[in-house]
Formats: C-alpha cells, structure tokens, sequence
C-alpha cells in the first residue's frame, strides 16, 4: 500500500509495509492507531492519494423518498433500500476493479463479479451450476438467528421461496420474473454446496443466480415464524450492518456488524465496515435536502437515494455557493425519453411518432436546459456503449438519422399527410403526457411547448410514484415518461418491449419482436445472442417506439470528508449500502470544518 506523510508545507510519498511501521496492524480487528500527521494512501482503482482508511462515526444520506420493504420477495426489488448491507447475495461487484476499466455506473452486476457468500461456483455441465457456500459467515447476532453459521440450506431455502420449487413453498414470487430462470431443481447436496440445474440452456443463468434482483439471502427462521420479513426488526442478514431502527416518515438507520465477515477488496487487511453507522434521512423537499447538505447535516446525496440533483441550476449553484462539495457526474441510461402507446391512435401511425421527435430541436435542450453536458447521441434501447452489439448512430440509414434533425416544418408536412390537419384553434390533436412527480417538470414542459409549435397539444398529469407505476403497468396512458439507452444485461433491455413486462412503455405487441427476444434467450452462444439483440435493439429505433431526449447526468454530492468515493452506484442489483460500507470519514477534516 502507498503511504503519503504530509507535513506542514509539502508532501512527500513513501511505500511502506503498514505492518512494519506498527501503526496499523494488517487484519486487525481493532481501529488503526492515531498518528500524529494524517496518513494517505493511493487508491488502487483510480491512482488518487486519499487519507488513508480509518474506523468510526456516521455517514447520513438524504433521501427524497421513503423505501419499500424490506422483503424483496413480496415487495419486488424496489423494496432493498432496507435490505443492502444486512443480507447479502450469492454474487458482489468487485470494489478492486479499475475505475477505467468499469465506473460501476451500471445498474447490474458487471463482468467482474466475485463472490459474496458464494465462496465459488462452477459449471460442470451446460445445465448445472454448483456453488460453494462461504464457510465461517455468520447470521448477526440477533434473535431468532443468533449468530449460527450460515448453511446451503439457507441458500436452497430462499431459492425455493423465491420459485416456489420446495422447502414448503408451491408458489412463485409475484415478482418471480426479476429471477426468471428455467429451473429444474435447486438443491443443497451438504452444508456448503448447493446445485442449480436448468431445464434449458440459459447464457444469463450464473448472473441471475448470484446476483438476482430479489435474490438475497433472507434469515429462514423469522420466515418460518413469520411468513415473511416485512417487518422490519425481524430483518436479519450476515452483512456489514444490521438495520436498528426505523421511523416512518423520518429515517432509517443501520449500526455496524462487529463480526462481519469481510474486508474491503482495495484494502484486503481492513475489515469491514468502516463507519459505526450508516443513517438515511428522507427528506421530501429538494431545497431543504440542499440546506441540509450546505450545513453538514447530511454527507451525501445521489441518485440512488432518491435524491439526485437533476437540474443544470441546481448543479451550478452547488458550484458557485459551496465549491468544497465534491460533485459527481452519474451517467447511467437516459431519463429522458418518452414512451408512445403505439396501440393508440394517432401513435399507431409511425409517421405521427416522427413528427413528434422531428418537432424536438435536441442541441437546444442540450444548451440551454443541459448547459452542455447531456449526451444527445440518438440511440436504441440499448446504451451505445455495447459498442460490439449495437449499430452506432452514424451508421443508420439516413432516412432514420435525418428524423432526429429539427425540422418542425417536416413534422407539420408529415402530420398533415397521416390526416392530422391543423383545426380551426390551430390544433391537430390533443392527447396526453403522464410525467413522474420526482422528475424535472419543467423538461416535461419544454417538450410540450415544442410540440405546441406543430398544433400537438399535451396536457401533462404528474403522478405519485405508485399510481404512476400502476398505470404504466395497466397501459393507462397515452405518453410517458421512460428510459433508453440502458446500461443492463442486453437481453433486458431489449426485453423490455415485449409484453406482458411492465416496463413495456410504448405498449409494444409485434410478433416478429417478441419470438426474436425468445430466440436471443435462448441463444447457445454469446455471439449468436449479441447479434439478435444488435437487430431487436435497431428495429425498434427504426420503428420509433419513443421520442429520444438525450442522456443528461445527474450527480451524486458528497460532502469533502466522506472518503473513498468515486461516482459509484451500485455493487449489484440494489447493492447501494454495499458502496457505504466502503467508504470512510476523515474526521480531522470534518472537525476541522466545524462539524
């Protein structure tokens, strides 16, 4: 590890062995000695000097919403904003990887999956996954678990629960299709191994098993006495934290596991975790979110949390008013497009959907609503990231690439060809446009005052979050807000337009589409999938499914002192907390800051 000693007027870098200096034991149990000048050390994923790790104190996170949960399986995987950190899963992104190499702004498990509870897996057959329990973890230290080790029973117990194939269970999670694998049978064989066997070939299997949405390991005991874990102090895991307390309407808050198993993959001598607590705030109103943030009440805030700063305005006040908050720029998929029913008329006719997105002048928004930043690159439902999967923008046809050019004039042409004349009011057709409470209203309202232009008149409903999803899952709407650009597993993203998936937001039904995304499930080889996908994913581009809107960041906000930080999201599918357990708090700083 490399260790920076700074003086009162300059810095000087050593190496050193921590164990030689006695300052630090490697692997102790016990926080790091006090030193007399603060310590740094080099971040091994991004070559940064930072102050060097230490144990203790608080990292509060506002928060806009209050979470669901805390069981997956009833609640779907929204529900883990309690669950991250206490219980675990098979599967974890490796916190070692080189930033370059992987920002950890995806929103599933990457290709550098290591395991968590899962000591190793293997594939001795196209059909079979064999995973070695992790010996020695143990459940925390609380009742009805009281600290016993944790067993393949427990693993085979969860599985069972969540596809009802055994253990007492005869039904599947309602939200079984976040985990929708071909299983045969999943069976512990001992106390530490436990196989997974497939009906069928599946290329996503080992990811969905170590890493599933609403795959984490619950306490079976509470289960068994409870039916579920809903509750929220019956939530017992094997993670860094343990969930301690919980306020309705005002907090939630975690206290350090003192026997957790793990340490930190950058620095393999410390164990984790580093902070004794990790406390969520919510905090409804973005400006007082802010105040908070301004004062030191709060460490953080991101997107994750249901508090991302989405606004340029937002963003540079923060930069003028406070340039000590460290700001960073989360770019996962874009927010910013809208979904079309397209089994809706006037939205039947793909002529009405190119006017619509020929109305929009994207390099506008960009600079004026973006100031710049947003990434106005078209793209599918897939981020053109997949470079070895998607068809780049610059080599669609033209006749597609000329649709996302500003031309109102060619949207009115093309409008008054598919019988939508402008009427007397000067008004083609009315319809409207269902807006997401917690996104940016006035993006909504740009985007209607484009289309105003053209005789389109849309009135915007914001719905709460929960009527929002109800009706986006029941078709209820005519335009929506939505997603594209997706950084998930391919096949996901791409699946997202078949029915009966809730996320289907332009309501597509096509026949051709659907059998494609079956086939690419299906696929035997990676390549024969990637290349099904690249088609699924250019079709529904040249079909113009939903009107393109760019991919603005929104940002996370940390406060100078949380240390360790670098932009990251998740360590997995709703593995949030996990990235908190990670992070550590210089305290010299922070005091001398006046907090």
């Amino acid at each position: 590890m490399t260790l920076v000693k700074i003086g009162t007027t300059f810095a000087v870098a050593l190496v050193l062995v921590l164990t030689a200096t006695g300052l630090w034991a490697a692997g102790a149990e016990e926080e790091p000695a006090a030193a007399a000048d603060k310590r740094y050390v080099t971040d091994p994923t991004t070559g940064k000097v930072v102050v060097a790790p230490q144990y203790g104190g608080t990292i509060t996170i506002g928060r806009g919403d209050e979470p669901d949960g805390p069981d997956a399986v009833v609640s779907g995987p929204w529900a883990t904003a309690y669950v991250s950190g206490v219980a675990e899963k098979l599967g974890i992104a490796d916190w070692a990887t080189p930033r370059d190499k992987f920002d950890f702004q995806f929103l599933n498990v990457p290709t550098n999956t290591i395991g968590a509870l899962a000591e190793s897996w293997s594939q001795p057959d196209p059909l079979t996954y064999v995973v070695n329990v992790r010996q020695g973890v143990r459940w925390h230290d609380k009742p009805p678990m009281n600290g016993r080790e944790l067993t393949a029973q427990d693993v085979e117990f969860n599985y069972h629960r969540i596809t009802g194939m055994g253990s007492g269970f005869t039904e599947p999670s309602e939200f079984i299709a976040n985990l929708n694998l071909p299983f045969e049978s999943i069976t512990a064989t001992d106390d530490s191994t436990v196989v997974f066997t497939l009906k069928e070939l599946n290329l996503g299997a080992i990811g969905g098993i170590l890493d599933g949405a609403i795959a984490w390991i619950y306490p079976p005991e509470v289960i068994r006495e409870h039916g579920d874990v809903t509750e929220w102090r019956s939530l017992v895991g094997t993670g860094p934290i343990m969930l301690t307390d919980w306020v309705e309407g005002s907090s939630v808050t975690w206290d350090k596991n003192p026997d957790y198993w793990g340490h930190d993959e950058k620095f393999p001598e410390n164990r984790l975790p580093y902070v004794d607590q990790l406390k969520i705030l919510f905090v409804p109103e973005v400006a007082t979110r802010l105040a908070a943030l301004r004062t030191g009440r709060i460490d953080f805030i991101g997107p994750y949390q249901g508090s991302a700063i989405s606004t340029l305005e937002q963003v540079e006040n923060l930069e003028r008013t406070d340039p000590e908050l460290v700001i960073h720029p989360i770019t996962t998929r874009s927010n910013n497009a809208i979904g079309i029913n397209v089994q809706l008329s006037p939205f039947d006719d793909i002529s009405v959907r190119k006017a619509l997105q020929m109305a929009i002048n994207l390099e506008e928004i960009n600079r004026a609503f973006y100031g710049g930043r947003s990434d106005m690159t078209p793209q599918g439902s897939l981020n053109r990231s997949f470079s070895e999967i998607v068809t780049q923008f610059e080599d669609w046809p033209e006749d597609v690439k000329k649709v996302f050019d500003y031309d109102p004039e060619g949207a009115e042409a093309l409008l008054d060809e598919a019988g939508y004349p402008r009427g007397a009011d000067g008004i083609r057709f009315k319809t409207e446009l269902l807006w997401y409470v917690y996104r940016p209203l006035s993006y909504a309202e740009l985007l209607t005052s484009y289309w105003k232009r053209i005789g389109v008149d849309v009135e915007i409903d914001v719905a709460e979050g929960a009527s929002g999803v109800a009706r986006r899952n029941d078709r209820d709407f005519e335009m929506i807000a939505a997603e594209a650009a997706i950084k998930w597993d391919p096949i996901v993203a791409v699946g997202r337009h078949t029915p009966p998936q809730g996320w289907n937001t332009s309501n597509v039904d096509d026949q051709w589409y659907t059998a494609t995304v079956e086939a690419a499930r299906a696929a035997t080889t990676l390549e024969e999938q990637h290349r099904m996908v690249g088609e699924l994913n250019q079709y529904g581009i040249e079909k113009f499914w939903s009107i393109w809107g760019g991919i603005a960041p929104t940002y996370a906000v940390a406060q100078p002192w949380l240390i360790g930080f670098n932009g990251e999201l998740e360590l997995g599918w709703a593995q949030a907390n996990s990235v908190f357990t990670r992070l550590w708090i210089d305290q010299d700083l922070k005091q001398e800051m006046g907090h």
